[in-house]
This record gives C-alpha cells, sequence and structure tokens, in this order.
C-alpha cells in the first residue's frame, strides 16, 4: 500500500514523498523579480521535509500578473533570482516547480492587504487586462480587452517563452495555471467564455487555449521534467465547468504529455456558494486518477497527517498539496511523520539531526 511518505516518480522527477507546497501567492515581488522572502519562504518549506514546492503563480507577460507585486517570468533577467531559489531547494533536497500563470480579467488588481480593494488605476501602476470578452470579472474589476483570434499565438508563445526561461533557472516542474478564472480557465469556463468564434463555443473550441498552451510548453520542457496542470475541476454552479469535464479535458492534456493534474475549484465567477470543507475537492483527483488514467493532486482543507496519508493510501491522489497548513507550520511534514510513527530522520537537514 502506497502511503504520504511513499516516493513519487513522474518521468525523470523523484520527490521523496508526496507532500508539495501548493502555490501560494506573497506579492512581495518588484517587477516580477524573485526577492529574499521568496528565498526564505519556498526555502523553509523544503527544509521542513516538503517533497515538492511550488512557486506561487508566476506571469508570462506583466500584464498577466494579479497584482503589481507578482511574481514574473517574462524576461531573462528574472532569471537569476529564481535560479538562487532553485538551488537552495534542490539543496535541502526537495524538487521545485514554478506555476506559470496569466491573471487575464482578474489582473492589475491591488494585493490583499493594500488599503484598497478591486482594480489599480492605470496611473498608480495598474494596465490594461485582457479576457476571453469584455466582461469584467466583478464591478470593482477592470473592463478587459477582448482577445481577438490573432492575438492569442502571443499568449501561446509567451507561456512557452516562460517554460524556456523556468528551464534556465533550473526548476523540475512546470505547472500551467488553468484554474481559479484566471485567463486560462476563463477560456475554460462556460460561465464566461461566450466567444462564437474557434476559441469559444462548444468544449473544443473553449478547451483549444489551453490545448495550445500545453502542446508549446512541452515543446520546450524536456521529455524527462515533468508538466502538471492545475484546473479548476468545478465552477459550482449549473452551466459552468463540471468534473465530467476535467475528466475529459485530463485524458486530452495526458496525450499531450502533461503528468499530473492538479485539481482545485471555482473562482470562474464571483458571488459562488462553495462547499468547503475537509476533503472537499478531493473526490475530483480521484476521479481524474481513475478515470482518465492520470495522475493526481490533491487540494482543500487538507491538514492533519492522518487525512492526507489516508487520502493517498486510498488511492485518490497521487500528490496531496498543502497551502494554510504549511503557512502555519513549514515543518508540518516533518510533524506529520512523527504523528503517523514514521522515521522523521529523512526529512531532516543534516544541520538539524540532532533534534531527532
Amino acid at each position: 500500500m502506497t502511503g504520504l511518505f511513499d516516493p513519487l516518480v513522474l518521468r525523470g522527477l523523484h520527490l521523496p514523498n508526496r507532500i508539495a507546497v501548493s502555490p501560494m501567492c506573497q506579492y512581495s515581488a518588484e517587477d516580477g523579480f524573485a526577492s529574499d522572502w521568496h528565498l526564505v519562504h519556498l526555502g523553509a518549506r523544503a527544509v521542513g521535509g516538503a517533497g515538492l514546492v511550488l512557486t506561487e503563480a508566476t506571469a508570462v507577460e506583466a500584464r498577466g500578473r494579479i497584482s503589481p507585486r507578482d511574481l514574473g517570468l517574462w524576461r531573462d533577467e528574472h532569471v537569476d533570482a529564481l535560479r538562487r531559489i532553485t538551488h537552495f531547494v534542490h539543496g535541502a533536497g526537495s524538487g521545485v516547480g514554478v506555476q506559470l500563470a496569466h491573471a487575464g480579467r482578474k489582473a492589475s488588481t491591488w494585493h490583499p492587504w493594500a488599503e484598497r480593494r478591486g482594480a489599480v488605476p492605470e496611473a498608480e501602476g495598474g494596465w490594461t487586462v485582457v479576457g476571453p470578452t469584455a466582461e469584467p470579472f466583478a464591478p470593482d474589476y477592470p473592463v478587459p480587452e477582448p482577445l481577438a483570434p490573432g492575438d492569442l499565438p502571443g499568449i501561446v508563445a509567451a507561456f512557452e517563452a516562460a517554460a524556456a526561461r523556468a528551464l534556465d533557472a533550473g526548476f523540475d516542474v512546470v505547472e500551467i495555471h488553468g484554474a481559479h478564472g484566471y485567463l486560462l480557465h476563463s477560456f475554460l469556463s462556460p460561465l464566461v467564455n461566450t466567444r462564437d468564434d474557434g476559441y469559444g463555443g462548444d468544449f473544443g473550441g473553449r478547451t483549444r487555449l489551453l490545448r495550445e498552451v500545453t502542446s508549446a510548453v512541452r515543446r520546450v520542457w524536456p521529455e524527462d521534467r515533468a508538466l502538471f496542470v492545475r484546473l479548476s475541476s468545478t465552477d459550482w454552479l449549473d452551466g459552468g465547468w463540471t468534473g465530467d469535464d476535467t475528466v475529459r479535458l485530463a485524458r486530452i492534456l495526458g496525450e499531450l504529455g502533461v503528468d499530473l493534474v492538479d485539481c482545485s475549484g471555482g473562482g470562474a465567477v464571483p458571488g459562488v456558494e462553495v462547499p468547503a470543507a475537509p476533503n472537499y475537492l478531493v473526490p475530483f483527483a480521484r476521479r481524474v486518477r481513475a478515470e482518465a488514467g492520470m495522475a493526481s493532486g490533491a487540494v482543500g482543507l487538507i491538514t492533519r497527517p492522518e487525512q492526507a496519508q489516508a487520502i493517498v493510501e486510498r488511492g485518490e491522489a497521487d500528490l496531496v498539496l498543502l497551502g494554510r497548513a504549511l503557512l502555519r507550520d513549514p515543518s508540518w511534514p516533518q510533524h506529520a511523520a512523527r504523528a503517523l510513527d514514521l522515521d522523521v530522520r529523512p526529512l531532516l537537514p543534516k544541520q538539524y539531526l540532532r533534534a531527532s
């Protein structure tokens, strides 16, 4: 029986355990550049024993940032600061991945602890945002410029170029962000994508942009390195994206060279009632694994060691991604091993072995 602390192998990726740091925005970058905060934040979770550390949503275009303080990989100059992080994380014994993202119509907004909410005015560092249509995410969000079919190859090229930079920076994994109402998810969701051209309409049209991005990234991402896609597995609303859609798309993504689907949920439109509870998104990871024959990642209020262990033991997911639990406790994996009566020493850096 496979457990939480058993290795996970995907192509040439060899993770020492199945605990991953879920991408969590830190809003601590300047002009896209990683800072000392990112080094300490991500490095601490690697030292704490996570098998895989994923960066926050990292913009492939300057206009694709959620806020002016987001991390980026749209310039070659961004690589060196990220390489410093990958070098440290590897030295701590963890794998490291980057989540490549474009915020689309949810871009150019204030960071969470700013005094204001909603759109950042262009006079104060904001910018024109883009989306599948001219419909804003919410009344206080920017009004997007709709992307014409001729604009979309540029979006694909931006993801491809960012993936090439991620390789230069030393990442083991690229995760394409296709969730939470950001650009790629907004094209997937029928609640948002009301286009009547080749990038809208039926399932094939609405998934076209993500499929093109995936193929482009896989072209530059080496065969021995793993490729993930994060999806919002459901929009939690009638007429929206569904679990059935997720399974159908996961099968296609597997054919395009994707190795794992990270199963999140929601975010396409505001005001949706989400049935949040422990493990509430795990059934979608289970379906992807069972019905699409694809490795899956589970998220969603996973906080206790026994809970995470049971998800892996029952075959519901191959990887458990933790967010808030790892913010509260960077050494959660080490504490989990102790709680499960396992040897904690393989999770400890040599500098901390005296604490075993």
